[in-house]
C-alpha cells in the first residue's frame, strides 16, 4: 500500500546518493505530473551529492527538503472582456519560490502553455540564477495560460489591469520585483506597471523591463541575449578561442533570439539561423544587421512569422515544424556553437548527438533548461563548453537587479555602465562555475559548478535565518 504524498517521509540519513535518490521520490509524490519541476529539481540535487558529504549541517537542517517547497503559491482567475464585448476567463499564477538572500525576482510569462508545474520548475531554476548573479534576489516567477499572440493592444491591456488587480497585493519593490519573460515585453509591462501605480498609489521599481522615460534602465532588453554571448566568450576563453569566425545557431526568434545574434555580430561570429514555432529559418550567407533589423521589425513590430524571412531574404530556406518528428531540424545544420534561445527542452538527446556530430563544440542556454536531461549528458560526456541556462542566461536577470538599483537609488546609468557591470557579472558567474566544479572534483563541468555556487549561498543564508 503506497504512503499518501502528504504524509511520506523524509530522505533518511545514509550515503549522498540514497539521501537524493528518497529526496527525488518525496518531491514526484508530492507534485505528481509536474514533469518540467521534477527535471530541474533532479538536475539541481543530482549535483548536489558532491556537496552533501562535506556539509552534513544542510541535510540535519532540511535544508533540501525546504529549498524544493515555494514559500508562497498565488493561483487565481483573471477575468477580462475582449474586443467583441465577450467576457474571457484566464488562470493567473506567481510562485513566490524563496526569499533567503532577497526579494523573490523573476519574470512573468504569458503563453498558452502555462501550468503550476512550468512555473515552479521556473521559480525553482530562479532561485539559483539569482544568487549566481552576485546581486541580492531571491527568486520567484508567475504569468497566465492567456497568450497574447493575435490579441490587440486593447485586448492585452484590459488582461493585463485585470492580472494585476490580484497580483498588485502580493508584490512590492522590497517583497516581489517581477520583470517580462516570454509573451511579456514593452507593451505588457506597462499595462501592468501602470494598473499597479493606480491600485498602490506609488511609483516604485516594482517592476524591471520598465519604458525608459519612467524608470527603466538601459541594456535590459538585451540583456539575456548580450549576458549570454559573454558568457560563451569567457567558456572560449578556457580554450584559448574566441567566438571571431565562429558559425553559430540560434533558435528563436524573440528578444533573447535577436541581442544574441547582435552580439555575435559585435564580436564578429556569424550567425545562420532563427526559429519560431511553425518553423526554421537557415540562411547560410549570415544574418548580418541589415536582416537582423527586418527580423526586429518583423517579430517586435508587425507581430509576423519567421518563415516571411526565407521569402524577403535570397538564398534563406525555411524548414516548417513537424510535430511528429522527434527532433528539431535547426539542430541538424552543422556549425561552432549554438545557443538555445526559444524553450525549455527545445533539444532532446537525438537533437544533442546531431550537434555533436556536426562540429558544435559549445552549447550556451539562452532560454531556460532548453535542453532535456538526456542532452545535457551528451553534451557532458562529449566534454563540449556546455553553459547551463541558470549560469548562461542570467544576464537578464541580473540587469533587472541593476534595474532595481537605479530605481531605488533615483539614478539613471549610461548604456557603457550598464554593460559594463553586466559583462563583469556574467564574467563573474563564469569564474565562479568553473572554479566551483575544480573544487568539487569535476572540472569544466560548469553544470555541476553552477547548481553547487548558486546552492551554496542561498542554503548558508537559510541556515542563518532559522526554520522559516
Amino acid at each position: 500500500m503506497s504512503v499518501p504524498s502528504a504524509v511520506m517521509p523524509a530522505p533518511k540519513m545514509g550515503s549522498s546518493k540514497d539521501y537524493v535518490s528518497g529526496l527525488m521520490a518525496l518531491v514526484k509524490a508530492k507534485n505528481p505530473g509536474e514533469t518540467e519541476f521534477h527535471q530541474a529539481v533532479g538536475e539541481v540535487v543530482e549535483s548536489l551529492a558532491l556537496v552533501l558529504d562535506r556539509h552534513p549541517e544542510y541535510r540535519s537542517a532540511k535544508i533540501l527538503e525546504r529549498i524544493v517547497e515555494p514559500e508562497r503559491v498565488l493561483m487565481f482567475r483573471v477575468p477580462w472582456i475582449d474586443d467583441r464585448g465577450e467576457i474571457q476567463v484566464n488562470r493567473g499564477f506567481r510562485i513566490q519560490m524563496n526569499s533567503a538572500i532577497g526579494p523573490y525576482k523573476g519574470g512573468l510569462r504569458f503563453h498558452a502553455s502555462v501550468n503550476l508545474g512550468i512555473l515552479k520548475f521556473l521559480a525553482f531554476e530562479q532561485v539559483f540564477k539569482n544568487s549566481l548573479t552576485t546581486l541580492p534576489m531571491g527568486g520567484g516567477k508567475g504569468g497566465s495560460d492567456f497568450d497574447p499572440k493575435g490579441k490587440s493592444d486593447m485586448e492585452v491591456m484590459h488582461f493585463c489591469q485585470s492580472f494585476m488587480t490580484e497580483l498588485w497585493r502580493h508584490i512590492g519593490p522590497d517583497t516581489d520585483v517581477p520583470a517580462g519573460d516570454i509573451g511579456v515585453g514593452g507593451r505588457e509591462i506597462g499595462f501592468l506597471y501602470g494598473q499597479y501605480k493606480r491600485l498602490a498609489n506609488e511609483f516604485s521599481g516594482v517592476l524591471t523591463g520598465k519604458g525608459l522615460n519612467w524608470g527603466g534602465s538601459l541594456i535590459r532588453p538585451e540583456a539575456t541575449g548580450y549576458g549570454c554571448v559573454y558568457f560563451a566568450q569567457e567558456m572560449l576563453k578556457t580554450r584559448r578561442q574566441t567566438l571571431e569566425g565562429k558559425t553559430c545557431l540560434v533558435s528563436g526568434s524573440g528578444n533573447v533570439s535577436q541581442y544574441t545574434v547582435e552580439k555575435l555580430l559585435d564580436l564578429d561570429a556569424k550567425p545562420i539561423t532563427l526559429s519560431d514555432s511553425n518553423g526554421v529559418i537557415h540562411d547560410p550567407a549570415g544574418i548580418d544587421r541589415e536582416k537582423l533589423a527586418w527580423v526586429m521589425d518583423l517579430k517586435n513590430v508587425k507581430r509576423g512569422r519567421i518563415k516571411d524571412y526565407a521569402d524577403k531574404f535570397q538564398g534563406a530556406r525555411y524548414i516548417p515544424t513537424d510535430p511528429m518528428q522527434d527532433e528539431n531540424s535547426l539542430w541538424s545544420v552543422k556549425a561552432d556553437c549554438a545557443f538555445p534561445s526559444a524553450t525549455q527542452n527545445e533539444i532532446n538527446a537525438r537533437d544533442a548527438a546531431s550537434l555533436v556530430k556536426n562540429g558544435v563544440t559549445l552549447v550556451a542556454e539562452g532560454a531556460n533548461m532548453p535542453s532535456t536531461l538526456e542532452a545535457t549528458k551528451v553534451f557532458l560526456d562529449a566534454k563540449i563548453l556546455y553553459g547551463p541556462a541558470k549560469a548562461a542566461n542570467a544576464g537578464g536577470v541580473a540587469t533587472s537587479g541593476l534595474e532595481m538599483s537605479q530605481n531605488s537609488m533615483r539614478l539613471s546609468w549610461t548604456r557603457k555602465e550598464v554593460d559594463e557591470r553586466l559583462h563583469n557579472i556574467m564574467l563573474a558567474i563564469h569564474t565562479a562555475c568553473f572554479e566551483t566544479a575544480e573544487k568539487y572534483g569535476t572540472p569544466g563541468n560548469l553544470v555541476n559548478g553552477a547548481n553547487i555556487a548558486g546552492f551554496l549561498k542561498v542554503a548558508n543564508a537559510m541556515l542563518d535565518q532559522g526554520v522559516v
